[in-house]
């Protein structure tokens, strides 16, 4: 299939962004989009051009490095999948598309597609953790009694790789899916219990610092989140924040 790229270029945080326009031939559907992008940069090497710079990993989906907008969608067309695991066959022979990175104050661009998630860890470091008692002998956590309903909620929380589409997609660039799945990951469980009131306010704040909007209820961040990270877990986090403010 032959189709044409136009691909953001940035020099740097600071400089001046445009679209480059390339024009690529003989792609097989088979290519995930990552592996045609590596055509092109291939290609650019060899012309003496300077490649794409874009974030990757591990290439499976797991990773939530491989970020890019494409065709004003985040991750592109497909659902539930990252753009590692998008594949050329979901576009159209001759299509024009459109690749640029994540948009948001909050995810800076370092260079071209590549940005700056690490607000992402700076809210994780706020209050992303557990407390546990090991003098003496520890109870195993596998004999911990927990509700079949908890521990699935929690697991469905604990999927989220904090890619950032929720946040790119957001007309807010709020991130509150992205909070909320990890204070349902921790709060939903026994060892997250102790610290769940300090932990979602901290949390929260850090977010509120970071320069994230707030969330409206359009439903774009569920739509496109890779994992499908439901709308249910900015609600609890809502409920946990209040709980903890009026305590």
């Amino acid at each position: 299939m032959n189709i044409t790229l136009k691909v953001w270029r940035q020099k740097g945080p600071n400089a001046k962004g445009a679209m480059e326009t390339h024009k690529m031939t003989d792609i097989s559907g088979d290519m995930s989009f990552l592996e045609m992008m590596d055509v092109l940069n291939d290609r650019l090497i060899r012309d003496g051009e300077e490649p794409f710079a874009f974030d990757h990993d591990c290439r499976e989906g797991i990773c939530g490095s491989c970020s890019m907008f494409i065709n004003g969608e985040a991750h592109g067309p497909g659902r539930n999948v990252t753009t590692c695991q998008l594949h050329m066959r979901s576009f159209k022979d001759g299509e024009t598309i459109h690749v640029e990175p994540w948009r948001a104050s909050a995810f800076p661009v370092i260079k071209d597609l590549s940005v700056d998630r690490s607000s992402f860890d700076r809210i994780i470091q706020a209050g992303g953790y557990i407390s546990v008692n090991t003098s003496g002998a520890t109870q195993d956590a596998n004999a911990i009694p927990i509700p079949k309903v908890d521990a699935e909620e929690a697991f469905d929380a604990a999927t989220c790789i904090g890619c950032g589409a929720c946040v790119a997609t957001c007309k807010n660039s709020s991130a509150m899916l992205f909070v909320s799945a990890k204070v349902s990951q921790l709060s939903l469980l026994p060892q997250g219990k102790p610290e769940s009131k300090e932990r979602v306010q901290r949390m929260v704040d850090q977010m509120d610092l970071e320069g994230f909007g707030n969330c409206t209820n359009t439903g774009a961040c569920e739509v496109e989140c890779p994992k499908g990270i439901s709308l249910t877990n900015i609600a609890r986090m809502n409920r946990e924040f209040m709980k903890s403010s009026l305590s």
